[in-house]
């Protein structure tokens, strides 16, 4: 047997102790935080619902503006339609005339009806 003692040495740790052992993940911190986003979400509806406010506001009076407008312009579109009606009721009243000038006892323009009442001869409906 060969008794031959070697000093031996044990593995020990360095001074200090060993650095510390990195089990956490070391994620880069990747834009604004959640309350960050929801505020400018809360921000931008905010907005959004100011912006349609205003709309509507423009919106109501440019349609109370078309309404006063065609309000205002009511007489004159029916004089015209007046104007318009006498003149188609007189030139109607001139081709009668020329057409039924050879029959006897014919009265251009006289209503076939037996009614006092002034009813014109065609009805227009303009919408």
């Amino acid at each position: 047997m060969c008794a031959v003692t070697t000093p031996y040495r044990q593995d020990m740790p360095p001074a200090g102790g060993f650095e510390a052992v990195k089990y956490k993940r070391n994620l880069p911190v990747r834009g604004p935080g959640g309350l960050a986003i929801l505020g400018g979400v809360t921000a931008l509806c905010a907005y959004g619902f100011y912006r349609l406010g205003k709309g509507n506001v423009e919106k109501r009076e440019l349609q109370r503006e078309k309404t006063w407008s065609r309000i205002h312009l009511v007489p004159l579109l029916l004089a015209e339609g007046d104007r318009d009606a006498y003149r188609r009721q007189q030139a109607a009243q001139a081709r009668e005339k020329e057409i039924m000038k050879d029959v006897k006892d014919w009265e251009a323009g006289k209503s076939v009806y037996n009614n006092p009442r002034y009813q014109p001869s065609e009805y227009i409906v303009v919408l």
